[in-house]
């Protein structure tokens, strides 16, 4: 289940968010096509996130630079899919600058929350899902109506459905904490309690702007949807001829 836009597109150009893309895709470039144990011993080692060195009072620093790091194309891609679908309205709701300090402390704290989940875990935590689940806690409360597409992939059977955000995220957000539940703390792996944590957070840090918007009166406004015409998206037919059976 893999979303591939939203039907709400922007008021006006989220720069913060293309900015955000632009670093992180930058950064990658710096050291991709690099053997594994360089990039670990040059990059992760001393720019990623590890909760038993955090624990020790060290690389505070860490927590800010390891959202900036990935550890492949497809994990690279992943989130700045999801980035592109969610931040956009996001960033429009809160203006440019408030968004930015949204998306830094929603990494932050999803980093703390790993740190705290697994206090001595040895293994370098990189990637920007923290920030990014904090971008989806926040729609999920301002728009929880706003149509998403997901693309659904079973063996060889392939469909596009639109489905709202509570129902898409809500789904997600239970698949991390079903998966923190189930992984090792201090161990590798994906880190669900820093998606879990940073959905939270996001959540939790919007709901004073959402109380100024009017709280439960802003949804009635709004339908839960964001303040722009909906965008109507039509597949184009296949150019596969029909061959009929005999």
């Amino acid at each position: 289940m893999l979303p591939i836009r939203d039907h709400n597109p922007s008021g006006r150009t989220p720069y913060v968010v293309y900015a955000l893309m632009a670093l992180n895709i930058g950064v990658y470039l710096t050291y991709i096509g690099q053997p594994d144990q360089v990039v670990l011993h040059d990059v992760f080692l001393d720019w990623a996130l590890i909760p038993a060195r955090l624990s020790q009072g060290g690389g505070i620093e860490t927590l800010l630079t390891s959202t900036f790091l990935h550890g492949g194309v497809m994990h690279l891609a992943g989130n700045m899919l999801f980035l592109w679908i969610f931040g956009d309205n996001l960033e429009d709701e809160m203006g440019h600058l408030w968004f930015l300090a949204f998306y830094l402390a929603s990494g932050i704290g999803a980093g703390l929350i790993h740190v705290l989940m697994g206090p001595y875990s040895p293994v370098p935590t990189v990637g920007a899902s923290g920030a990014i689940a904090g971008v989806m806690g926040s729609y999920l409360l301002l728009f929880p109506k706003a149509r998403v597409d997901i693309l659904i992939i079973l063996v060889i059977f392939f469909r596009i459905l639109a489905i709202p955000a509570w129902l898409m995220l809500g789904l997600w957000l239970v698949f991390q904490f079903l998966g923190g539940l189930e992984s090792d703390p201090n161990g590798g792996g994906v880190a669900y309690w820093a998606h879990a944590g940073g959905f939270m957070v996001g959540l939790g840090l919007t709901v004073p702007l959402w109380l100024r918007r009017g709280g439960p009166g802003f949804w009635n406004r709004t339908h839960g949807l964001p303040p722009h015409p909906e965008a109507r998206y039509k597949l184009s037919a296949s150019r596969i001829p029909r061959v009929p059976r005999r």
